[in-house]
C-alpha cells in the first residue's frame, strides 16, 4: 500500500505539470491499432485535452507491427513534424533512437516508479527515448468449459496442447460445431511469428536467435524440433488459415467459440469477457505451455510512447506521454483494457487483480519474458527478424525442413551481420 501511495503522490505530482502545459497547441499521436488501443487511447488523450486545454490529432496508422515500423521510417528519413508522439515497440529504441527526443529533463524521476528492466531498455547511450506504456507478454487461453467437459485439463507441455485440441476439437465437430479448431495464433509472416516462433524454440531449449554475446546460435537441433513440432498443427489443430492469422483474426476465431486454446497477448482477455463475447465466463489464461523438458517461455512484448525530435512542440508533447504513461491512465487501462501496467505498485492494486485475475498468477511470467535479440543486433534487429519469421514461416507452410531452414537461416544473418560482430 505504501509503493501505490507514493505512485499516485507521483502522479499528483506530474498533475500539476499537466496543468501548467502551454495551451492551444495541437499536437498529433500515433496510437495501437490492436483491440481496444485506439479506443482507450482517444479517452486518454481527452482526458490531457482537457486538463490542458490542448488538442489532440490522431494518426492513423497499418496494423502489423513491421508496416509501422515502415511508415514511422518514411516519415524520419523526411524529418516529418506530421507526428509529435509515436507509439515504440519494445525492440525499436536502439535502432531509431537518432529520430527521438531524449525524455529525461521531462521525466523528472517519474520513470523510476516503472520496471527498471524496461526503462533500461528504453535509454539509449544515456538518453530515456521512450516512456513505458503497458508491458506484454504471450499466454495461453483457453476454454474451461470444454476442457472440463472432456475431462482435461490445462496443458503444461506442447505435446499436452496438441493431444488436448485434437480430442476436444473431435469431440465437438461430432456434436455439429465443424468450425471448431483446437489451436489459433500469430502465423502470418511477420513479427507476431518472430514472437511466437520465439517462444517454442526457447520453451524447447533451443536459446534464442542471437544471443547476448551477439553469437548467432539459432541454428540447433531443438531449435528445429520445435519448429517441427508447430508445422505438425498446421492442418490438423490448426486451421491452415492461421498462416495469414495476425492477434485480431486468432481473437476473432477464439472470441467467437470456434477453437479450444489460443495464443495472444494480455489485451485479450477484456474482450473475451465483453458483454456480447460468446466466451464470456468460459476462458481461462495460463502460461504457454513447454517442449518436453523445457521451461515455458513467454516472447517479451510491450509498448511505449517518444516524442519524435522533429515535433514542433516539444515540451507539450512530452507533456502529453507524461500523462499517458501515469500511475491513473494505467490503472484505468489495466481494469478495463486488461494491459498489463509497467508500474509494480499496480500489480498490487485491488481493482486491478479483481479485473484481471491472471495478473497476479502470470506475474513473474511478465517480469522474466524472454526478450527478442534486439540489444545485441541493434540497428539490423529489424532484418534479423524478417529472416526469423520468413524462415520460421516456410517451415510452417511446409516449404522447407526445419534442419534446412535454419542452415539457410545461419547464413542469412551471417550476411546481415557483416563481419565478426554487430
Amino acid at each position: 500500500m505504501k509503493a501505490i501511495r507514493t505512485t499516485c503522490l507521483a502522479a499528483a505530482t506530474l498533475g500539476l505539470a499537466w496543468s501548467a502545459a502551454q495551451a492551444g497547441v495541437t499536437v498529433t499521436v500515433s496510437c495501437g491499432t490492436v483491440g481496444q488501443d485506439l479506443e482507450f487511447c482517444k479517452k486518454a488523450t481527452d482526458e490531457w485535452s482537457k486538463k490542458t486545454g490542448n488538442t489532440v490529432k490522431h494518426l492513423t496508422i497499418p496494423q502489423s507491427t513491421s508496416d509501422i515500423l515502415g511508415l514511422f521510417r518514411q516519415m524520419f528519413a523526411a524529418k516529418s513534424s506530421d507526428v509529435d508522439v509515436v507509439s515504440v515497440d519494445v525492440v525499436w529504441p536502439s535502432s531509431i533512437k537518432a529520430h527521438l527526443l531524449d525524455l529525461g529533463p521531462y521525466a523528472k524521476g517519474a520513470e523510476k516508479n516503472h520496471f527498471p528492466a524496461i526503462v533500461a531498455n528504453n535509454t539509449v547511450d544515456g538518453q530515456l527515448l521512450a516512456m513505458p506504456w503497458f508491458t506484454d507478454a504471450g499466454v495461453l487461453y483457453y476454454r474451461k468449459d470444454l476442457l472440463e467437459k472432456y475431462g482435461e485439463k490445462p496443458p503444461t507441455t506442447w505435446d499436452e496442447l496438441t493431444a488436448t485440441a485434437r480430442k476436444v476439437m473431435d469431440g465437438e465437430r461430432k456434436s455439429g460445431n465443424a468450425d471448431m479448431q483446437g489451436y489459433v495464433f500469430q502465423g502470418k509472416a511477420y513479427e507476431g511469428l518472430t514472437c511466437n516462433a520465439l517462444e517454442w524454440v526457447a520453451s524447447y531449449g533451443g536459446g534464442s536467435i542471437v544471443d547476448a554475446k551477439g553469437d548467432i546460435t539459432i541454428n540447433n537441433p531443438q531449435a528445429a524440433k520445435a519448429l517441427t513440432t508447430a508445422a505438425g498443427w498446421i492442418g490438423t489443430i490448426a486451421p491452415t488459415g492461421v498462416l495469414n492469422y495476425g492477434e485480431e483474426d486468432a481473437r476473432g476465431v477464439f472470441q467467437k467459440g470456434n477453437s479450444v486454446f489460443m495464443r495472444n497477448w494480455p489485451y485479450a482477455w477484456s474482450l473475451s469477457q465483453g458483454a456480447d463475447s460468446p466466451v464470456k465466463g468460459k476462458v481461462g489464461v495460463v502460461n504457454l505451455p513447454k517442449g518436453g523438458d523445457g521451461k515455458p517461455a513467454a516472447t517479451l512484448g510491450g509498448w511505449q510512447l517518444s516524442v519524435v525530435k522533429y515535433s514542433k512542440n516539444p515540451a507539450v508533447a512530452a507533456d502529453l506521454v507524461m500523462y499517458l504513461t501515469s500511475p491513473e491512465v494505467q490503472k484505468d487501462r489495466a481494469i478495463k483494457g486488461s494491459y498489463n501496467p509497467t508500474i509494480p505498485a499496480l500489480y498490487k492494486d485491488a481493482d486491478v487483480i479483481a479485473a484481471n485475475p491472471f495478473f497476479g498468477t502470470l506475474y513473474e511470467t511478465f517480469v522474466t519474458a524472454v526478450p527478442r535479440p534486439a540489444t545485441a543486433t541493434g540497428a539490423k534487429y529489424n532484418e534479423v527478424s524478417a529472416a526469423f519469421w520468413n524462415a520460421s514461416h516456410s517451415v510452417l507452410s511446409g516449404n522447407a525442413k526445419a534442419d534446412d531452414a535454419l542452415a539457410k537461416l545461419d547464413g542469412r544473418i551471417k550476411t546481415i551481420r557483416r563481419g565478426p560482430k554487430w
